[in-house]
């Protein structure tokens, strides 16, 4: 499963940012490889449409599921045809490393 998060820097070190569409970065982590890179968004300066072109990306990158703070009506349109799945209410305080461990935590019975 390849998880994209929103971020304000190219590292897992970097805060989750809270704004799907106007996110400087997204970390990927594939959770089959453990492989983490970063992708800077080119839609974080768009005038218009950037929720929308930032979830085109993640289709591109064959994202399985986004993590982030909030997503736009029409930025969720367009995951939920490209089949990409989304979480979110993740706090801009929380490192991505802490939302990584947090999703990717072992769900007890």
């Amino acid at each position: 499963m390849k998880i994209a998060i929103t971020s304000t820097g190219p590292s897992t070190d970097a805060k989750v940012s809270e704004k799907f569409g106007r996110c400087s970065f997204f970390i990927i982590v594939d959770n089959d490889t453990n492989a983490v890179s970063s992708i800077a968004n080119p839609a974080e300066h768009a005038e218009h449409g950037a929720g929308p072109d930032a979830a085109q990306l993640m289709i591109r990158e064959h994202i399985d599921m986004v993590l982030t703070g909030a997503v736009g009506t029409n930025a969720e349109v367009v995951l939920q045809k490209g089949g990409v799945q989304f979480t979110t209410g993740l706090n801009g305080a929380m490192t991505v490393r802490e939302a990584i461990s947090t999703f990717l935590k072992p769900k007890s019975n």
